[in-house]
Order: structure tokens, then sequence, then C-alpha cells
């Protein structure tokens, strides 16, 4: 990088990726660039109308959007994130490579190797929800390339910490994480549905209240079926990634495939025009209209 501005190209450009790009945007020391494979597609309008107004280049492949380019963050689905790498690996003259995606430390391992010719890859993990912290949301390092990262990420206020040397120690970090996180959202969803359907909701968070004090039940009920259904197919693809996780370090997924099945029902759930109506409100009607959408066991 030879000039004060960083130029900066995305390769995916779904949520994470607007929100990182549009606080990068407001430090008015980056160059942007945008590519989603969705572009090309009718579907891609609201895409590529996000990339115009955040200040964004449209690219008009991934090849193009990754010329010339000093840094390359891969944000894409995780079942695309080998792909979106395979993508650029021929393209990249020695760029930083941030694989932001929520795969399993082998995932990012294979993805480093991929690429590993071409470009400095870092294995990056980002720990929170994206809003409203965006690029501040804070992030794990990790990777022999971590440390030539980290004094950038600073220069733009990014909260970032690298915890090894290793590709996949970030991963791991957060793939085991996301075993309670995640998994706490379908005992949410499990629990509550079934109290709410045997009238006895009110009477099991006083119950859970007892058990555990200082935390706001009805809140986090709202909070965790909500969440569940605005993001439970992104939130069933990294916990596949996360089953692989657990797989690979000898432990059987019990619990992480069963949050699977959870997080895509609610997705499901989550398109009904009852339940976008329920999350807007604010009111508290959540677990209810999600009681009723909810469908019937099949035997």
């Amino acid at each position: 990088m030879t000039t004060n501005t960083v130029k900066i190209s995305f390769i995916g450009f779904g949520e994470a990726g607007q929100a990182i790009a549009a606080g990068l945007q407001e430090t008015g020391a980056v160059e942007l660039t945008a590519w989603d494979i969705l572009f090309p597609d009718a579907e891609g309008t609201t895409l590529r109308d996000a990339a115009r107004k955040i200040g964004a280049r449209c690219a008009s492949s991934a090849a193009d959007a990754v010329r010339g380019c000093d840094v390359v963050i891969s944000a894409v689905t995780a079942a695309s994130s080998l792909e979106a790498a395979r993508s650029v690996a021929g393209h990249l003259h020695g760029q930083l490579f941030l694989d932001i995606n929520s795969v399993s430390p082998g995932r990012k391992q294979q993805t480093a190797k991929l690429i590993d010719d071409t470009a400095r890859y870092v294995d990056i993990a980002v720990m929170g929800p994206i809003h409203p912290a965006r690029h501040k949301t804070p992030m794990l390092l990790a990777g022999p390339n971590a440390a030539a990262l980290a004094p950038m990420m600073d220069t733009f206020g990014m909260n970032a910490a690298i915890v090894g040397p290793n590709v996949g120690a970030a991963a791991a970090i957060k793939m085991v994480r996301s075993v309670m996180v995640k998994g706490l959202e379908a005992l949410t969803y499990e629990c509550f549905v079934a109290a709410a359907r045997a009238g006895v909701e009110n009477e099991v968070m006083g119950s859970l209240a007892k058990s555990f004090p200082g935390l706001d039940w009805p809140a986090m009920v709202e909070y965790n079926l909500e969440r569940m259904a605005t993001h439970g197919a992104r939130r069933a693809a990294e916990m596949e990634e996360v089953a692989d996780t657990v797989r690979e370090l000898g432990v059987e997924p019990l619990m992480a495939n069963a949050t699977v099945t959870h997080q895509r029902a609610m997705s499901v759930i989550g398109k009904n025009p009852e339940m976008r109506k329920a999350i807007q409100r604010e009111d508290g009607s959540i677990l209810k209209t999600v009681s009723a959408a909810a469908k019937a066991p099949q035997n």
C-alpha cells in the first residue's frame, strides 16, 4: 500500500459486507469496490443500489473487483466461501485476503491453502452482531499474516485482537462458541413455543428467573426469536459449519445438528407477513406469533 487511501474490495455484499463497507467509508481513507454473485441478476438490484449508496464501485466480475486493490474482504454465505476464494485466486497479487465467513477451521485452512501463493490470508471471526457497530464489531484475527493486518485495522478504529499464528484459531473460537449462543436461541424456540401452547409461558419464565436471576426472560425470549426469524437461514448454514467443527474435534454434534433444524424452521416463519409485523411492532407479541405460525410436529 503506497498511498494513504486503502483500496478495499468486497467479495459478497450482503448485510455484513454492506455494514462494514459503510463504516469504513465514513473514515474517508478508503476506496471501495463491491462484487456479489447476484449483481448480474434482477434480484441483485437491491445490492447494487446499496453499493452505490455507500459509495462503492460495482464491479463487473470477481476478477474486476480485486484488480488493483490492497485488501480483499470475503463476506459470502458459509456454503460459498471456498468458491468465492476460487473465483479470485488467479487474480490476486499479494493482497491481504480477509476471510470473515462463518465457517469451520478446516474450511478456513482449505481456503488459505487455495490462495496461499497469490495473497496473504487472514482468518477473521466476527464476534458480535454486525449492527450497530459495523466495522467496529469485535473481531478475532488468526494466521501468520494477522500481525500485518492489525495496524491497519487500528487505523480505521476497528476492534480486533490477534488470537494466534495458526489459520483456523479464530474460526474455532467462533464456531465452538456458537454451539452455546445459537443453541440457546434454538432452546428458546423449543421451550417457549411449547410453553405458549400449554398456556404456561409466564410460569416458566418465572421459574427460570429464580434459577437464573438477573436475566430478563421476556426480553430475551423476544430477542432470540427475532434473531432466528430474521437470520435463521444464515444461522442454520453457520451451524452446519459448527457441526463440522465439533465433529473434527471428536465430539458428536447432537446439539449443533438440532440447532440447524430449529434455525431453519424459524427462517421460514420469519418470512410470514404476520411475523414481520410482530417484529416491527416491538410489543412483545413475537412469541405468540411464532407459536401460531410454527408447524405441528410430524408423526
